[in-house]
């Protein structure tokens, strides 16, 4: 499994190449900012037309990495929707996908700020959650402590053999964890950018998701 394992808050967690967080021993994984549904929502309301196939491919990489750990508890961070009439409009096809992929096990919808209410499809609805040590929600708050978070979608960019590599990315300091947006045509925003400079300590850590995982000073 291309990871990269890392401690938080006292807990052995793995940040996997995919933009998904495993911890281990609470056999639980964790994926932020879906955004199901981006492409319909963008030509819904006027954008342009691009290829509306985002929704099965990120479901796609989450089936694999469901299979490929097994989680327990599945916790989506928020945005897991582009916005609610987003979710009303998935297909019937990928509402099968997610209820197949909940059977056997607990999942957790967080709030997020694209799809505040409740969504029609199975699961646990909550705007935060408690687990072991660590507070799951959406966006970081500043009194933070062990918490993990999303929102920002955050990407950080490495020089490596002449060239510049930039790359969705987990940011870890001692305090928080931010996520990597995992929904296709999410983008994000730059680690160095002032929004997350200020939220991250000055030792903090970005770890590039990819084929192959890279842990780095986080650029800022």
């Amino acid at each position: 499994m291309n990871s990269i394992t890392f401690s938080f808050a006292g807990q052995a967690l793995s940040a996997l190449g995919s933009g998904a967080l495993w911890w281990p021993e609470q056999k639980l994984l964790c994926v932020s900012d879906l955004h199901f549904g981006k492409s319909e929502r963008i030509a819904r309301r006027g954008g342009p037309a691009l290829p509306p196939y985002d929704s099965q491919d990120t479901l796609t990489r989450l089936t694999a990495d469901i299979t490929r750990t097994n989680p327990g508890t599945v916790v989506c961070l928020g945005d897991s929707f582009d916005d609610l009439d987003a979710s009303m409009a998935m297909g019937m096809a990928e509402k099968r996908d997610i209820t197949a992929l909940q059977a056997g096990r607990r999942w957790i919808w967080i709030e997020g700020n694209h799809d505040p209410g409740p969504i029609d499809l199975g699961g646990t609805h909550l705007s935060e959650c408690n687990i072991g040590p660590l507070t799951f929600r959406h966006i970081t708050q500043a009194e933070a402590r062990a918490e993990v978070s999303g929102h920002y979608h955050p990407k950080a960019r490495l020089r490596a053999r002449g060239r510049a590599i930039t790359r969705p990315a987990f940011l870890v300091d001692q305090t928080r964890l931010i996520l990597p947006a995992y929904g296709t045509y999410t983008g994000g925003l730059r680690s160095s950018d002032h929004a997350l400079n200020a939220l991250m300590g000055d030792r903090a850590m970005a770890i590039l998701t990819g084929h192959q995982p890279q842990i780095i000073p986080m650029p800022r």
